[in-house]
């Protein structure tokens, strides 16, 4: 592979499905179609010499029916304090490219995607924290999402479930589950709420995931 790159987001995603997606279980969508919405922060990133660390990046997706049946149309949002290189950079890995084919999350959701709209370079303001499962997003003019945990009915306290996936994923190793919910405006116009929120670290390389011990599983250790 030409291209060398690193990407490490600590990512918020949250789609229309019940909080038994079918992405992860392999089952059929709660509503027959997939909408969804991944919002991340840089931890750690390169493009070859141009360090990616700090920037935040969007990834909006909408299909009208299985994801597995294509059809789908994809969004990116990039942050606008990114320069040019950094952009270019960016730009590729979110397309899905400069990678072994379906390799990560970004080139399995590109293959499924019929319409790719113009990438856009906004401010993204995130605030999450996959600990305790909770996220505030907002793009200007595009997105507005919000996530917490979901509450025990009978503690009446949050309940804490999370996947681990020991090997077979394109997208984590592990991830923290709670409830969201997104509106988005524009092209990609859609909105859900009370539905399947995960917060993981996308850990990815130019030859697939990067299968890592991440941060948010080390109370497994105690």
């Amino acid at each position: 592979m030409a291209d060398q790159w690193l990407f490490k987001s600590e990512t918020y995603d949250n789609c229309n499905c019940a909080i038994n997606c079918g992405c992860q279980f392999n089952l059929p969508s709660t509503h027959g179609y997939c909408q969804s919405a991944f919002i991340g922060e840089l931890v750690d990133g390169r493009f070859n010499d141009t360090p990616l660390k700090g920037l935040n990046w969007a990834a909006i997706y909408k299909w009208p029916g299985e994801i597995a049946d294509g059809g789908g149309k994809r969004q990116i949002v990039i942050d606008e304090r990114a320069d040019a290189a950094q952009r270019a950079g960016l730009e590729t890995i979110l397309s899905g490219e400069a990678c072994e084919p379906f390799s990560n999350l970004f080139a399995v959701m590109a293959s499924c995607c019929a319409e790719h709209c113009k990438t856009l370079f906004l401010p993204i303001d995130l605030d999450a924290d996959l600990e305790a499962r909770t996220a505030t997003a907002d793009i200007p003019g595009v997105l507005t999402s919000r996530a917490s945990p979901k509450i025990n009915e009978f503690s009446g306290e949050p309940f804490h479930v999370a996947i681990a996936r020991r090997s077979g994923s394109f997208e984590f190793t592990y991830a923290e589950l709670g409830l969201g919910a997104t509106e988005v405006t524009g092209e990609m116009e859609m909105a859900y709420e009370d539905s399947w929120a995960h917060f993981c670290v996308h850990h990815f390389n130019q030859d697939g995931i990067v299968r890592e011990p991440p941060r948010i599983a080390a109370w497994l250790g105690q």
